[in-house]
């Protein structure tokens, strides 16, 4: 396949998931192999960034890519067209913001098992990255993270810093401020989580 088709039919595929995909997946879809569709997607993004007045990009992020809305225009964009995180892991969203890098076996420890499928889903929607460290994993957020929920920073740890002080205006730890925005169902393990996770640097 020439490589101007292949990032068309890409660009085609992006365009109509609605998500973000990995480079096997896109593949998958384009009936390509992953090494051209690895050099079709940077192409595609080159093209897309020299549209002066184009609306979209694609951005990799954890290893996935995604077609979205250019961030300089996201604030002329209708509340309903920005797709909305499932208020199941909006909690689960929080607690990571809140104590990135955040080990994963901390994160089950505070929600149980279902934390597992959460991190899964978030980092498919490509607002949190997952880091092997040893047995576990290190949880942060993602530049996509902190667009969508309007953070001042896009660096982790501007992140986390920003969230705190969500917790602190609102006279509320992390364990509550996750709780709250969840859909009252959700129940978070109590056990200081602020100050193991400080002291411990996770």
């Amino acid at each position: 396949m020439e490589p101007d088709n292949l990032s068309t039919i890409i660009e085609a595929i992006l365009f109509g998931s609605g998500r973000s995909m990995s480079v096997a997946e896109i593949a998958f879809a384009a009936h390509s192999d992953e090494i051209q569709t690895e050099q079709a997607l940077v192409n595609l993004r080159t093209t897309l960034d020299r549209r002066k007045k184009g609306a979209l990009q694609i951005s990799e992020i954890s290893g996935r890519w995604i077609m979205e809305v250019k961030p300089s225009l996201s604030d002329n964009m209708p509340g309903g067209v920005r797709p909305d995180i499932p208020k199941r892991l909006m909690p689960t969203a929080a607690l990571i913001a809140y104590h990135q890098p955040m080990a994963q076996s901390t994160l089950v420890g505070m929600l149980g098992q279902r934390a597992y499928d959460h991190v899964r889903e978030l980092s498919s929607l490509g607002l949190i990255s997952r880091r092997r460290d040893g047995s576990t994993r290190r949880l942060m957020t993602t530049r996509r993270f902190a667009e969508y929920f309007g953070a001042p920073e896009i660096k982790p740890e501007k992140v986390r810093t920003w969230f705190r002080k969500q917790a602190d205006e609102a006279g509320m730890t992390g364990a509550e401020l996750a709780a709250s925005l969840g859909d009252g169902q959700t129940k978070i393990q109590d056990y200081q989580e602020e100050k193991s996770q400080d002291s411990s640097g996770a």
